[in-house]
């Protein structure tokens, strides 16, 4: 029924426009009463021409969405596409959809106010063109896209309109093919596209962001577990020795050991701990030292307590002073001195361990697997904001010194009460 509506409309306004114009030429241009036979056969073949472009645009119609209705066979098609992103990157896949459709020759988009207006050649389906351009099917405007993004939330609200580029009245007795209608439900397959695309970017982005989350933590307690037997072992290590020239001293070591796994000694997922539970640990481990290198070993520490409850990463501080010890000063003749100083500049936390042994002697000096796993646990868990150096100290010695980010609310305050008392 809407088929037929459609037809006889478009018929009636070709006859009633075509019967006006032959009246009006047949009283202005011809006088022999013979010419309105022919004026008339001139206005039924209208009629049947505009019968048959309205009969094909009706097919078209059909065979493109499978139904006709008012809204399908209207040369002039609105769609309202809501997208579930914010207005801009809506507006960006509008635009993006548009831009790739077939037949666009211009595009002008204004992303400040969320608008988009495109030209589209009209392309000929059968390749034919005469009859058709009678009809006003590729007429030298073409078609049109008119689209207004509106912000709806954390959404956007897409107000989609194409049509031809010509007067809304013509529409009575010009038609598009069903060109219009492609072009919206093309846009809105593409739109649909993109924001399907976007989604799967997004779940293969978060399954890979907990896969490489996975991975770190797997590696950060990988590399954990590697420090804390490098440990234990060199302080077993030293008790056996101690066993056959001082027992009661190797008993002595043994119970700092016990107490130092029993009150120190993280557990292997804490993948940060703070810098004053590390400073404990590593005077518990220089107790454990000073009871084999007697007065050869001295120690020194300049951590502020409004820095202890820094975090910090567990064991990196031990690693540093057990390198100190082991490549700077266990081999050195008369001992000497290990610093450990914490600062905080421009919200970096920097704690530096030093000595004044051998240095980067050949005898001495030494990067194993401790310094590299410090390098890599940093860049695992801080990535470019932690840093990680190895100096000479002057005038002997080597200073090393971690750099990680500190935001801790006490300093700000400790140094606002200490310019106020200045």
């Amino acid at each position: 029924m809407t088929s037929f509506f459609f037809i006889f409309r478009m018929t009636l306004a070709w006859g009633i426009a075509s019967t006006v114009l032959a009246i009006t030429v047949a009283q202005t241009i011809f006088s022999d009463r013979d010419a309105g036979g022919s004026l008339l056969l001139l206005v039924l073949g209208t009629m049947a021409f505009a019968a048959i472009t309205a009969f094909s645009h009706v097919r078209r119609v059909r065979l493109l969405t499978g139904e006709v209705n008012g809204a399908t066979l209207s040369s002039r098609q609105r769609r309202q596409i809501e997208v579930p992103f914010e207005a801009g990157e809506a507006f960006d896949i509008i635009d993006a959809a548009i831009r790739d459709l077939p037949g666009a020759e211009q595009v002008d988009s204004a992303r400040d106010s969320l608008q988009v207006r495109a030209k589209i050649r009209y392309l000929h389906p059968y390749r034919g063109g005469v009859l058709w351009q009678m009809t006003g099917h590729s007429g030298p405007s073409g078609n049109q896209v008119i689209v207004t993004v509106t912000p709806n939330g954390d959404a956007g609200s897409v107000t989609l309109i194409c049509e031809p580029e010509r007067w809304a009245w013509t529409d009575w007795f010009l038609v598009d093919g069903g060109a219009n209608l492609e072009n919206a439900e093309a846009i809105g397959r593409a739109v649909a596209r993109r924001v399907a695309e976007r989604r799967r970017s997004e779940q293969a982005q978060a399954v890979q962001s907990a896969t490489e989350k996975e991975l770190t933590v797997a590696k950060l307690s990988l590399l954990h577990a590697q420090v804390e037997p490098h440990f234990l072992y060199n302080t077993l290590a030293s008790a056996q020795l101690l066993t056959r020239s001082d027992p009661a001293r190797a008993d002595q070591m043994l119970g700092n050991l016990i107490a130092y796994l029993r009150n120190c000694l993280p557990s292997t997922d804490d993948a940060l701990s703070t810098l004053g539970k590390e400073l404990e640990r590593a005077r518990a481990y220089l107790d454990i030292l000073v009871i084999r290198m007697g007065p050869r070993l001295r120690l020194q520490v300049e951590v502020e307590a409004r820095l202890h409850d820094a975090p910090f990463p567990a064991m990196m501080l031990q690693t540093l002073v057990e390198n100190a010890i082991k490549h700077g000063l266990e081999a050195k003749a008369g001992g000497g001195t290990v610093w450990i100083i914490a600062r905080v500049h421009d919200g970096v936390l920097a704690l530096t361990v030093a000595d004044d042994g051998r240095g980067f002697s050949s005898e001495g000096g030494g990067t194993g697997i401790g310094l590299r796993n410090v390098r890599e646990r940093l860049r695992l868990a801080y990535g470019s904001a932690a840093g990680f150096t190895i100096v000479s100290n002057y005038p002997s010695g080597v200073a090393a010194t971690i750099s990680i980010p500190y935001s801790g609310t006490a300093y700000s305050t400790a140094t606002a009460e200490a310019r106020q008392h200045d």
